[in-house]
C-alpha cells in the first residue's frame, strides 16, 4: 500500500488484458521468439543441434526472474540479462541463443504480438457490446420517443432506432480493428540498422537464406509474414494507428455514455442501479450514471493518450532513436488497458438499460402538438380552409402556447387554442385523434429492423463463437 499502483493495473481493465501486458507475458514471448529464431537458423543449416533447441523448448516458461534481475543490476540491459539468465537453464544452447540478433528482435517482435493479441481481445468485446445494443435496438424500435437536435426538441424518432446510432459507430471500430489485425506483421530479425548485414553474413552471403529466415520466424509465430524493410524498429507510425484505432472506439463509447447520462436526467434510460449502491454520500435519494461517467472519463483519457505516439512516430531518426522507448511503455499498453475497462463497463451497461416508457410518453405527448401542426394543417385545408391564413393562425397560436409553458408553468394548450379557433372548423376531439406518436416516427422501426438484419446479424453470425466469452489470448 505504499506504494503507487495505476487504476489502469488495478481497477478497470479485465485481467485478460492486463495479463497481456504483463511481464510474464513479455518474457515468455521473448524465449518462444528466441526458441524460433534457433529452430530457424537450425533449418537453415547454421550449427544449431536438435538437443539445443529441446533444451531451450524445456525452459521456455519456468523463467528464472531472480537471476535475471542480479544480472541487470550489473550489465543494465534488460535483454542481455534475459539471454543469461536462459543460458544458466540451458547451459548446452547458451551459445547459439539470440544468434546474430538484436535487443529489437525481442523487444519489438514481442509489442507487435502483444498488440495483436490485445486488438483481438478488443474485437470479441466489441461484438459483444454490438450484441447487446441490437437486442435492445430490436425491443425497442417501435417505441416513439421525443427526438432531439442541438439537444432541443425536433421529431420524434424510436428507443430502438436510437440506439442503431450507437451500433453504427461500434460497426465502424470493428471493420478499422479488423482491418488492423488484418496488416499486422512482425519485424522479423533485420539487425542493427535493418539490413540483415548480420545474418547475411552468417548464412555466408545467401540472400534467399537470409529471407526465408524472416518467413520462418513469422510462421512459428503464427505470423503470415514480415514487415518487408524496418530500420532497427518497425516503423513507429503502426503504434500511431493503432492507437488511433484504439481512440475511434474510445469516441463512439464516449458518444454512447452522453446520451446515456442525458436521457438519466430525463428519466427516460438509466444505466443498471444495483439495489445496494450509493449513489451519492451527501444525497441518499440520487442515481448517479457512474458507469457512463467512467466510460466518459477513460475515453477522454485515450483520446488524448493517441498524441503520444503521433509524436513519437514524427521525431523518429533515421533508423531509430531510443526516445520512443520509455513513452511507448506507457501510452501503449495504457491505451489498451483503458479501452479494455471501457469495453468492460460498455458491456455492463448496454446490457441492463432501464427504460422507462410512461415518462417517454409523457415528454413527447407534452411536445407532440407542436410537431402535428403540419398535419392539422393539411387537414383543416382539405376542409376548405386557405392555407395561408391558417399557417399563421397557427404560428400565433404556437408561440402563445409555448410563453404559458415556458413563462407560467402549465401544460400545453396548443389544441384547446386551435379547437376554439372557427377558422379550423376542428373540435378537440378530431384534434386528440391525430395524436398518435407512432404516426410520427416515420421509418424508424422498418430502418432499424433493416439495419439490423442486413448490417448487424450478419456481423454477429460471423463471430457468434466470441459471443458471451472473453477473448482466447496466444500465450
Amino acid at each position: 500500500m505504499k506504494n503507487y499502483n495505476s487504476p489502469l493495473s488495478e481497477r478497470y481493465p479485465s485481467k485478460e488484458m492486463k495479463y497481456l501486458f504483463s511481464p510474464e507475458m513479455k518474457f515468455r514471448t521473448w524465449r518462444k521468439l528466441w526458441i524460433a529464431l534457433a529452430e530457424a537458423e537450425k533449418e537453415l543449416g547454421l550449427d544449431i543441434t536438435q538437443e539445443q533447441i529441446n533444451e531451450l523448448k524445456a525452459h521456455a516458461d519456468d523463467i528464472n526472474y531472480d537471476e535475471a534481475r542480479q544480472r541487470e543490476a550489473i550489465v543494465r540491459h534488460d535483454v542481455m540479462s534475459h539471454v543469461y539468465a536462459y543460458g544458466v537453464q540451458c547451459p548446452k544452447a547458451k551459445g547459439i541463443i539470440h544468434l546474430g540478433a538484436t535487443s529489437c528482435y525481442v523487444g519489438d517482435n514481442t509489442d507487435l504480438i502483444i498488440m495483436a493479441e490485445g486488438l483481438k481481445l478488443i474485437r470479441t468485446k466489441l461484438i459483444n457490446v454490438i450484441a447487446k445494443l441490437s437486442q435492445f435496438a430490436d425491443n425497442y424500435k417501435s417505441l416513439p420517443t421525443l427526438g432531439f437536435t442541438h439537444f432541443q426538441p425536433a421529431q420524434p424518432t424510436t428507443v430502438g432506432k436510437r440506439a442503431t446510432l450507437w451500433i453504427q459507430d461500434l460497426l465502424m471500430d470493428l471493420s478499422d480493428v479488423e482491418y488492423l489485425l488484418s496488416t499486422l506483421r512482425l519485424l522479423g530479425s533485420k539487425g542493427t540498422t535493418g539490413t540483415q548485414a548480420s545474418f547475411l553474413e552468417l548464412f555466408d552471403g545467401s540472400r534467399e537464406k537470409v529471407k526465408q529466415l524472416d518467413q520462418l520466424i513469422a510462421e512459428k509465430m503464427g505470423y503470415e509474414g514480415c514487415y518487408p524493410v524496418s530500420g532497427q524498429t518497425y516503423s513507429r507510425k503502426v503504434d500511431s494507428r493503432v492507437l488511433n484505432v484504439l481512440s475511434g472506439i474510445a469516441q463512439s463509447a464516449h458518444k454512447f455514455s452522453n446520451d446515456i447520462r442525458l436521457l438519466q436526467h430525463l428519466k427516460e434510460v438509466e444505466e443498471p442501479f444495483e439495489k445496494n449502491q450509493i449513489g451519492s454520500s451527501a444525497m441518499a435519494y440520487k442515481r448517479n450514471p457512474m458507469r457512463s461517467e467512467r466510460i466518459a472519463a477513460l475515453a477522454n483519457y485515450v483520446m488524448s493518450d493517441a498524441m503520444n505516439p503521433a509524436l513519437t512516430a514524427a521525431t523518429q531518426w533515421f533508423e531509430r532513436t531510443l526516445d520512443d522507448s520509455a513513452n511507448k511503455r506507457l501510452s501503449m499498453s495504457e491505451g489498451f488497458l483503458a479501452v479494455d475497462g471501457i469495453l468492460e463497463l460498455y458491456i455492463n451497461v448496454a446490457s441492463g438499460l432501464v427504460v422507462y416508457p410512461k415518462v417517454i410518453e409523457a415528454r413527447l405527448m407534452s411536445e407532440l402538438p407542436f410537431m402535428a401542426t403540419e398535419n392539422i394543417l393539411m387537414d383543416a385545408v382539405k376542409a376548405g380552409g386557405d392555407r395561408q391564413e391558417l399557417h399563421e393562425r397557427i404560428r400565433t397560436h404556437s408561440m402563445a402556447a409555448g410563453k404559458v409553458v415556458k413563462e407560467e408553468g402549465k401544460e400545453n394548450d396548443l389544441l384547446d387554442r386551435i379547437a376554439a379557433d372557427p377558422a379550423f372548423n376542428m373540435t378537440k376531439d378530431q384534434l386528440q385523434s391525430l395524436m398518435k406518436p407512432e404516426n410520427f416516427v416515420g421509418c424508424a422501426p422498418a430502418q432499424t429492423s433493416e439495419f439490423l438484419e442486413q448490417m448487424v446479424n450478419p456481423v454477429l453470425e460471423k463471430n457468434k463463437h466470441l459471443l458471451g466469452i472473453s477473448a482466447e489470448i496466444n500465450v
